[in-house]
């Protein structure tokens, strides 16, 4: 498929690229999609959650009362879970919860990614481009002329290039990322993926290279 090449004004160049049928134009795998998102949001939790059980509390383990006699329920150390200040009972403990998938299905979830943007026209191709020092508002009028002001976007980048990175940072909705940090949650989630000329071989050379 061919797509016009824009500048960062928003308008055509008079060029055009060719993105490969391969990784922007196949029959969408959702259950890939699904599979390679899950296991981008469960790699970001911490898994570092804890609470005390009841024997990790301080305090007294004598008998508080009697056995017999009282009344009420049979009651032991003041640790027990049935009394306020004592352990929880089956509280998390830390767990690691990342999970493994294989190259090649990781492959086709970005492909189908890809593959959805583009049916949905909301891939963007613009000419590589660089500030001469890190500007938000320079970044903003790009945006501007690109329509994505205000809405979710994706920028990606071939290389890394500090300038343009850094001028992104303080912008809410929009993140930049070069070609090799790309995963399917975050083409899925940008409302819009805008591709840097210089990012195109770097894309096609990871998903269709086995």
């Amino acid at each position: 498929m061919k797509v016009a090449v824009l500048d960062i004004k928003g308008k055509e160049t008079g060029r055009e690229v060719e993105l490969s049928d391969a990784v922007f134009a196949i029959e969408p795998n959702n259950h890939a999609v699904y599979l390679d998102v899950k296991q981008y949001l469960a790699h970001q939790r911490q898994g570092t959650h804890k609470s005390k059980e009841r024997a990790e509390i301080a305090g007294s383990t004598r008998k508080i009362k009697k056995q017999k006699g009282t009344g009420t329920a049979r009651a032991g150390s003041i640790k027990s879970p049935v009394f306020r200040g004592g352990g929880r009972i089956f509280g998390p403990r830390p767990k690691d919860y990342k999970q493994k998938l294989n190259k090649n299905l990781k492959r086709l979830a970005r492909k189908s990614a890809f593959s959805i943007k583009a049916k949905d026209s909301a891939i963007v191709v613009v000419e590589d481009f660089n500030f001469e020092a890190p500007k938000t508002k320079e970044f903003v009028n790009v945006l501007k002329s690109l329509g994505l002001e205000g809405k979710k976007s994706l920028i990606v980048l071939g290389d890394r290039n500090n300038n343009v990175y850094l001028s992104s940072r303080n912008l809410k909705g929009s993140e930049v990322i070069t070609s090799s940090e790309l995963s399917t949650y975050k083409i899925l989630n940008a409302g819009s993926v805008v591709l840097l000329e210089g990012a195109l071989e770097g894309i096609e050379t990871n998903l269709t290279n086995k």
